[in-house]
């Protein structure tokens, strides 16, 4: 089967034929993967923001869609021929021990779940079965995108009816971050991004405010929106360290910061301590807390009342042997939300 190697950080991933397992371990399911979804956790990991990776040669990929092709020993929640959505944070099941593939005469290391490849073998508690007639383009953002983002509103933020938010960074969890907050009616929704393309794109998804950090003076415009005293909630999916010092500083004395991008190891931060002491809070986020056997099934109901959009996010369509080219853009900012058609 096909995979996306990650050989060595910083540099391309290697397209080519990995072999699987002779078998399948306790706990452990094979799934064909259709598409996969791609963000800056990924980008993360190949860069080495969390610092050098001890488990190279390895697979990538955290939120699929896919159909199961057979179960190890053990399995209940899923059976063949199921639909399901592949997920990185755990769910109800066996969490099974990782596989390991061989890629010529070298192994090639996995986690419990992994979709830039054509066949993965998963985790029963990172997966989660769902309707045959949801696309799979959906079930691949119901991995991550969607749940992340909407956690962070109703798990992390605890954002309540009219309170104010501003979100720093609109990729496809920012995107979300602002429709969970349009849901729960919050006001005003400030969308700050470096790109007009994204946060034209923001409006769509509930934003009621933009600011373009590459032409204004963040602070300054949003001391226009909601006054001098701050946003009630900040929530950075940046990870770079001036914005999180930012998205603090326009936080309200009782209000709370959220960090969803991951710090780069070897960055610092600066910021005044003495607001924590009383009622200001600053929490980092882990994929919004998110519980997706329970939420997944919640997020599909509002889906399909079309209350809640999905497919809408999504601007560019690749295949798993462009995805250094969808990396790249990526990162220059080219690109919105990804999908590459795995099978």
């Amino acid at each position: 089967m096909k995979a996306a190697i990650l050989v060595e950080q910083k540099t391309p991933l290697i397209v080519d034929d990995v072999e699987l397992p002779d078998k399948l371990q306790y706990g452990q399911v094979l799934v064909r993967i259709i598409c996969s979804g791609i963000c800056g956790s990924q980008i993360g990991e190949i860069e080495g923001v969390k610092g050098p990776d001890k488990f190279l040669p390895h697979l990538l990929g955290h939120e699929g869609g896919g159909i199961v092709e057979k179960i190890g020993p053990g399995i209940t929640k899923v059976k063949v021929g199921d639909h399901v959505v592949m997920h990185w944070r755990k769910g109800l099941g066996i969490e099974s021990e990782t596989p390991k593939y061989r890629w010529g005469n070298t192994i090639v290391n996995a986690g419990w779940v992994t979709t830039l490849n054509e066949l993965a073998i998963v985790s029963e508690n990172r997966l989660t079965p769902i309707a045959k007639d949801i696309d799979f383009e959906i079930a691949a953002l119901l991995g991550c995108a969607v749940t992340t983002g909407f956690g962070v509103i109703n798990n992390d933020a605890r954002l309540k009816i009219g309170e104010s938010v501003a979100v720093f960074g609109i990729g496809s969890v920012g995107l979300n971050v602002i429709q969970g907050a349009s849901l729960v009616s919050a006001y005003p929704i400030i969308a700050i991004d470096l790109y007009d393309h994204k946060l034209e794109q923001a409006k769509k998804f509930g934003a009621t405010h933009i600011i373009n950090a590459s032409k204004d003076d963040v602070v300054s415009e949003i001391s226009k929106i909601v006054g001098s005293n701050g946003v009630d909630v900040a929530i950075d999916n940046t990870g770079n360290a001036k914005v999180i010092e930012l998205a603090y500083e326009v936080t309200a004395a009782v209000g709370r910061t959220i960090l969803v991008g991951v710090l780069d190891k070897k960055s610092k931060v600066s910021i005044q301590t003495l607001p924590l002491h009383f009622e200001k809070r600053l929490v980092g986020s882990h994929g919004g807390s998110s519980f997706p056997t329970v939420d997944i099934p919640n997020y599909l109901k509002l889906i399909n009342s079309a209350s809640v959009k999905v497919k809408e996010m999504i601007t560019h369509r690749f295949s798993l042997k462009n995805i250094n080219t969808v990396l790249e853009e990526m990162k220059k900012g080219n690109v919105g939300k990804c999908v590459i058609e795995i099978s």
